[in-house]
C-alpha cells in the first residue's frame, strides 16, 4: 500500500529534528532554536489544557495531538540542564527515542483527520471505516442531484434547527424555487428553534421568500413535529412583487393582519362589463370569525379608488362582497311605474334598487304578522322623504288602503299628494286632529261588526271580508309638530298610543323627520313599535356619521350601516398636483337624494336608491282611479265623537281644552295647560286650568295641585 504523503514528511520531521534536540541544548543554550522548542511545548501543554477542560467529543485526541511539542520542550529543558550529554548519553538517547515514538506511533498525523485518505488512489477496494455508520441513511438513498446539492450546502451551515433533508423539489417552470422536506436528527425529537432566517442562509436568499410549513401525515411518510417543509421561492416572490395575480394582492395586501380585511382570503373576481362593475368576493379564512373590513384600506390594497362613491361592501356572515363601479351606480335614475308599485299576495312592492341592480322591497302590511304596518322615514330636507311618500303612498292606494297626509307647513308636493289621497292638511292643529280622529278609529273598529258572523274582529289584512279599509296615518316633520308649543302634547300623546294599538285595528303610523331620538320628539316605546312592524328608511341626514347614527338607533343591533355622503363624486387627477398648480377642484358632484338605507326584517342594513316619482308630471299614472276613503259607518261614528269635520278650521271651543270659566280669567293658559274634555274625545291636563292666586289660600291650592299632592 502506497503510504500517504503526510507520514512520510511527518517521519521527516522527527528524523530532523532528534539530533538538534540532543545537542542545541548543550552547544548552544542561549539559542533561539531552544526557545522556539520550549514555547512550542507551552502552547501544547495550553492545548492539554483545553481539551481536557471541553466536553467536547474527541478531548484524548486532541491531548495526542499536542503530545510530541510537550516530549520535544521536555527533553530540550533536561538536556539544558545536565552535565554535557549527560550519564550514559542520556540526552542523545531521549532525542532518539521521542523521534522513533515519532516515527513508529505518528500520534499527529493518524488524529487530525476522521478519515484515512491516502495521497494516491488505493489499487484496491479499501473497507469501509467505522465511522460511515455516524451517516444517515438518506445520504445512500439514490437522492438526486437537487437533493444532494441542497444536503451539501445544508451540512455546510451546521444543519440548522439539527435537521436534515430528506427530498429537494423544484418548482415547475422556476430556476431556484424549490421546496425542502426536513425532519430531525434524532428521532423523536420535534424541529424546534428553526427558523426562515436559518433556512434563507444556506442558499443565500431573503428571509421573506421562505415560508416554513407543517407536514401532514401522509401513506409511506411520517409527518408531526418531527417533520416540517420549507418552501423557498425567490422566483416566485420577485414575480409576485411586481406583477401579482388577484389572489396574491389580496393576500398580501388586503387579507393580512395590516390589511384591510385581515384573515380574509380571495372567492373569485368577476367582471361585468354590461353593469361597469367588478365584483370581488371573499370569505373570512376563519369561520368562527366576523369581517372586520376597512373600505378605504381595501381600495388601497386593490389599488382603488376609496373618494369616488364607487366602492362598496356588502356583508352576509362570513362571507362579503365589494363591488367596484366604474361610475357612481346610485346616481342613476328609476323612475316609479304602477306595475313595479303594485303590492303582490303578500303585500310587497319594489320601492328601489340597490347598487348591485337588485330590487328592494317594501311592505303595505305584514302578512306574517297579520297585521297593518308602520313606517319610520328620516332624513333631512331635500333628501328625498317626500318622493318616498309618493311610492309608499301609492302602492298602499293600489292595495285599496286609505292614506292621511299631515304636514308641519304647506308645499307644492305634499298639496299635489292631496288630490290622490283621502284627506291632506299643512298644520300642527291638522296634524293633531288626523291622530286624535285615528285613535277614535281604534274604538269605532274595535266594534265593527263583520258581515260572515256578526262578530267584532281584528284586522286581518287581504281578508275580502273586513268591513273596513287599512288606514295609514303620514306625518311630515313629526318631531318638529310634536314640539309644538300649543299641540305638541297632543300629538306626542296621540302618535304614541296610536304605535301601540293602532296594528290590530288596521291602521299604521308613518311619521317622518330628521331624527329617531327621544329628545326629539321620538319615545322609546314609539320607536320600538315603529322599528319592529316596519321597514326603516334612513335618507341622508345630513353628514355620514349622523346618517350611520340615526340608522343605528332604528336598529335592533348594531350592524355595519353603509355610508351616504352629501354627494357622488368621481375623482378627476390629483388633488396634490392641484394644489401645487393653484387650480380648484372640479365640481362634478351629482346629489344624493333619493338615496336611502333601508333596514330589512333582519336587522341587516341595505342602501338603495328609491324610485322616481316625477311631481312635474301627472302622478295619476301611478295611484288608482278612484280615491279611497273611509267607509259610511266610520264617518258617521267620528262625526257623532264630533271629529268628522274640515280639519282646517279654527279650533273649536272646548275641543282640546276646556273653556276658561268666568272667574278664571282670559290668559289663555288653560289653552296650553288643557287637554281635550268632553264629546271632542281629547285629553284631559294633569293641572286643569290656570288659577289666578290672590291670597295665600289660593296659593297654596294652586301648590298642591301642580304637585298632585
Amino acid at each position: 500500500m502506497t503510504m500517504p504523503r503526510s507520514v512520510a514528511l511527518e517521519r521527516f520531521a522527527y528524523t530532523l529534528a532528534a539530533p538538534v534536540l540532543a545537542v542545541a541544548p548543550n552547544l548552544y543554550p542561549d539559542h533561539p532554536v531552544n526557545q522556539v522548542v520550549q514555547l512550542a511545548g507551552a502552547a501544547g501543554i495550553g492545548g492539554w489544557f483545553l481539551a481536557a477542560k471541553s466536553d467536547a467529543h474527541g478531548a484524548g485526541r486532541k491531548i495526542l495531538r499536542w503530545s510530541p511539542l510537550v516530549l520535544a520542550a521536555a527533553i530540550d529543558i533536561a538536556a539544558k540542564n545536565t552535565t554535557g550529554f549527560g550519564p550514559y548519553g542520556l540526552d542523545g538517547l531521549l532525542a532518539a527515542g521521542w523521534a522513533a515514538t515519532g516515527y513508529l506511533v505518528m500520534p499527529f498525523s493518524r488524529h487530525t483527520r476522521r478519515r484515512h485518505r491516502p495521497a494516491l488512489a488505493a489499487p484496491v477496494a479499501q473497507p469501509a471505516p467505522a465511522e460511515v455508520l455516524e451517516e444517515p441513511v438518506v445520504q445512500d438513498d439514490g437522492a438526486d442531484l437537487l437533493t444532494r446539492d441542497a444536503r451539501m450546502l445544508w451540512e455546510q451551515a451546521g444543519m440548522p434547527g439539527r435537521t436534515r433533508i430528506v427530498k429537494a423539489t423544484r418548482h415547475p417552470g422556476q430556476q431556484h424555487d424549490m421546496t425542502i422536506l426536513l425532519r430531525a436528527s434524532e428521532p423523536g425529537r420535534p424541529i424546534t428553534g428553526l427558523t426562515e432566517a436559518a433556512v434563507a442562509a444556506p442558499f443565500a436568499v431573503p428571509s421573506s421568500d421562505v415560508v416554513l410549513a407543517e407536514v401532514a401525515i401522509q401513506p409511506g411518510r411520517q409527518g408531526g413535529p418531527g417533520w416540517m417543509e420549507a418552501h423557498i421561492t425567490p422566483d416566485a416572490n420577485q414575480r409576485r412583487r411586481a406583477k401579482p395575480t388577484d389572489q396574491e394582492r389580496w393576500t398580501d395586501k388586503v387579507g393580512s393582519p395590516k390589511g384591510g380585511a385581515p384573515g380574509s382570503e380571495l372567492v373569485h373576481k368577476t367582471r361585468d362589463d354590461v353593469r361597469g362593475v367588478t365584483f370581488y368576493r371573499a370569505k373570512m379564512a376563519d369561520a368562527t370569525t366576523s369581517p372586520r373590513i376597512d373600505l378605504a384600506k381595501v381600495c388601497r390594497g386593490l389599488k382603488l379608488p376609496e373618494d369616488d362613491s364607487c366602492v362598496f361592501v356588502l356583508i352576509d356572515g362570513i362571507e362579503f362582497l365589494i363591488s367596484a363601479f366604474d361610475k357612481p351606480p346610485l346616481s342613476a335614475i328609476f323612475p316609479a311605474t304602477r306595475e313595479l308599485l303594485t303590492p303582490d299576495a303578500k303585500g310587497m312592492y319594489v320601492c328601489g334598487y340597490t347598487i348591485t341592480g337588485q330590487p328592494v322591497k317594501n311592505m303595505v302590511f305584514q302578512h306574517d304578522k297579520n297585521a297593518a304596518r308602520h313606517g319610520l322615514i328620516l332624513g333631512v330636507s331635500r333628501s328625498g322623504k317626500t318622493q318616498f311618500f309618493a311610492i309608499d303612498m301609492a302602492a298602499m292606494s293600489l292595495a285599496g288602503q286609505v292614506v292621511w297626509l299631515s304636514t308641519v307647513r304647506k308645499d307644492e308636493k305634499t298639496s299635489t299628494l292631496g288630490k290622490y289621497i283621502d284627506r291632506q292638511g299643512s298644520n300642527a292643529l291638522w296634524m293633531a286632529r288626523s291622530l286624535r280622529a285615528a285613535k277614535a278609529l281604534c274604538e269605532i273598529r274595535a266594534e265593527m261588526p263583520w258581515a260572515y258572523d256578526g262578530e267584532a274582529h281584528d284586522y286581518k289584512p287581504g281578508d275580502a271580508r273586513c268591513p273596513y279599509r287599512q288606514l295609514n296615518v303620514f306625518a311630515d316633520e313629526f318631531m318638529t309638530a310634536a314640539q309644538d308649543a300649543t299641540f305638541g302634547e297632543f300629538i306626542q300623546a296621540d302618535g304614541d298610543d296610536l304605535t301601540v294599538t293602532g296594528l290590530k285595528y288596521g291602521i299604521g303610523f308613518n311619521p317622518a323627520g330628521q331624527s329617531p331620538f327621544a329628545h326629539n320628539g321620538f319615545s322609546t316605546e314609539m320607536k320600538d313599535n315603529l322599528r319592529q312592524n316596519s321597514r326603516p328608511s334612513i335618507f341622508n341626514m345630513g353628514s355620514p356619521g349622523a346618517t350611520r347614527k340615526a340608522a343605528e338607533g332604528t336598529m335592533e343591533n348594531a350592524y355595519d350601516v353603509p355610508t351616504i355622503p352629501a354627494r357622488y363624486a368621481q375623482q378627476e387627477g390629483s388633488a396634490i398636483e392641484r394644489a401645487m398648480r393653484g387650480e380648484a377642484d372640479p365640481e362634478n358632484g351629482v346629489s344624493t337624494g333619493g338615496v336611502a338605507i333601508m333596514v330589512m326584517d333582519n336587522g341587516r342594513a341595505v342602501l338603495m336608491r328609491s324610485l322616481y316619482a316625477d311631481f312635474d308630471t301627472d302622478l295619476a299614472t301611478l295611484f288608482p282611479d278612484d280615491v279611497n276613503r273611509l267607509t259610511d259607518h266610520e264617518i258617521s261614528e267620528l262625526e257623532k265623537r264630533g271629529l268628522w269635520f274640515d280639519w282646517n278650521e279654527p279650533v273649536r271651543p272646548g275641543e282640546f281644552w276646556p273653556e276658561p270659566k268666568e272667574d278664571d280669567g282670559d290668559d289663555g293658559g288653560s289653552r296650553r295647560r288643557g287637554g281635550g274634555g268632553g264629546k271632542s274625545g281629547g285629553r284631559a291636563s294633569k293641572g286643569g286650568s290656570r288659577q289666578e292666586v290672590v291670597s295665600a289660600r289660593k296659593a297654596l291650592e294652586a301648590i298642591k295641585s301642580l304637585t298632585d299632592a
